[in-house]
């Protein structure tokens, strides 16, 4: 084997241009070799070049800017996992409400339904973007839907054949408005031909970070709003025999249309407001996680309360 002589005594000369003299002056070769970094290549006689060289060129920072060094491995890692924080959030939120399906809010779920729930609200927790709710208000405003709970007191309300076995829960809600400090809580009732709604107005105390104490002043039944009218098929199957309702039709328009007399003539009278009990008139509300459309709360009565906000798509 032989050695080729390092390129840094090569004789030739190079011309480049100068930024002050636009003429074209010599350079040594040894000189760009040596900023080059091209170190001495050794040939084999029988194989040709043995050994390849790269090229690290090294140039002023007036010229193409300073050298970029490569990212610490650390950087990358850090970089990627804060890309994919938000994913597995939404992919956590998103699990979560599909767990409702089928628990009326909670009151059906089965015991292990509720392991599950309570599984992915302790992850959505640790990964809680507002760790203190009420220093950051403006995303408690507005309506949010009960989407899911775990107090026993909210039970017999939600429970179909209760106290009201001719009207269904709708919808239960919670209404803050942080400028003014105040809360409601609301269930609305959906019957045959109205729908009327229930609602429990209250101030609130921020006490921590993440509690804010609730003490109940009113509560207030709606006046009924008239639903749209009543759809009756022109046949039913019942015990395999079909019945025909084409002659109950004058009936149900007949009774349709006194319900409606009623319930615009009560509709037209205020709502009706009543005391609280002073037993029930303070609670105190803990929020676990909060972002733009979900909030997680916990009661003193130890149940756990989801609630969506009113428009988002977590709802459909």
């Amino acid at each position: 084997m032989s050695s080729i002589p390092s390129t840094n005594h090569l004789p030739y000369k190079i011309l480049q241009k100068s930024h002050q003299n636009p003429q074209f002056i010599p350079i040594n070769a040894a000189f760009l070799a040596n900023r080059l970094n091209l170190p001495s290549v050794s040939v084999n006689k029988s194989t040709g070049v043995k050994q390849d060289f790269s090229v690290r060129a090294v140039v002023s920072d007036d010229e193409w800017g300073p050298e970029r060094e490569p990212l610490a491995p650390g950087v990358a890692v850090l970089e990627e996992a804060s890309s994919k924080e938000p994913a597995e959030t939404e992919v956590l939120k998103k699990q979560l409400v599909d767990s409702f399906y089928g628990t009326n809010r909670g009151l059906s779920a089965s015991s292990e339904t509720r392991a599950e729930i309570v599984e992915l609200i302790t992850q959505l927790e640790a990964k809680n973007p507002t760790p203190a709710p009420t220093e950051a208000l403006n995303k408690l405003n507005g309506k949010w839907i009960l989407a899911y709970t775990s107090y026993p007191g909210l039970f017999p309300l939600l429970s179909t054949g209760g106290q009201l076995p001719l009207a269904k829960v709708e919808e239960i809600s919670q209404t803050i408005d942080s400028e003014n400090f105040t809360v409601q809580n609301s269930v609305l009732f959906s019957g045959p031909l109205a729908t009327t709604s229930i609602s429990a107005n209250a101030k609130f105390e921020v006490r921590s970070p993440k509690r804010v104490q609730i003490k109940f002043e009113k509560g207030i039944i709606g006046t009924p709003q008239l639903t749209d009218s009543i759809e009756l098929p022109e046949k039913v199957e019942f015990l395999g025999q079909k019945i025909d309702l084409t002659p109950f039709r004058g009936l149900i328009t007949s009774v349709q249309d006194t319900a409606s007399s009623v319930a615009r003539t009560i509709s037209s009278r205020p709502p009706l407001k009543f005391s609280i009990p002073s037993s029930t008139a303070e609670s105190w509300l803990l929020t676990t996680y909060l972002d733009s459309e979900l909030r997680i709360s916990r009661g003193d009565g130890g149940g756990i309360f989801v609630l969506i906000k009113e428009g988002s798509l977590l709802l459909s």
